[in-house]
């Protein structure tokens, strides 16, 4: 089943963190995942528990600080195969129109 995950990693100080965080996407790249990067995190999508855990450790890793803070919710639906993409797809049905919009 597929498992997705919306995470974010980044070292505990005052500036930029995004070259930090370029690490921590390079990161999931040595696992079998797909993902997508967005302005609050990175969603990440999965064949099973054990592979997802595995990507998110690394991506932590990869981050240099003193501090490191990393955010990860997951969705393990067990029983039903649903994508990143469909669980879009579900929402924008409802809105009738694209889950984008504003400026």
């Amino acid at each position: 089943m597929t498992v997705i995950a919306m995470l974010s990693v980044a070292p505990v100080r005052e500036g930029s963190m995004s070259g930090e965080v370029a690490k921590a996407v390079d990161a999931l790249d040595a696992y079998d995942v797909w993902y997508e990067t967005n302005p609050m995190g990175t969603v990440i999508e999965a064949d099973d528990i054990d592979t997802l855990l595995a990507a998110v450790g690394a991506a932590h890793k990869a981050v240099d600080g003193d501090r490191v803070s990393t955010f990860l919710k997951i969705d393990d639906k067990r029983t039903v195969d649903a994508s990143a993409d469909e669980k879009v797809a579900a929402v924008e049905e409802h809105l009738g129109r694209k889950a984008t919009g504003g400026q």
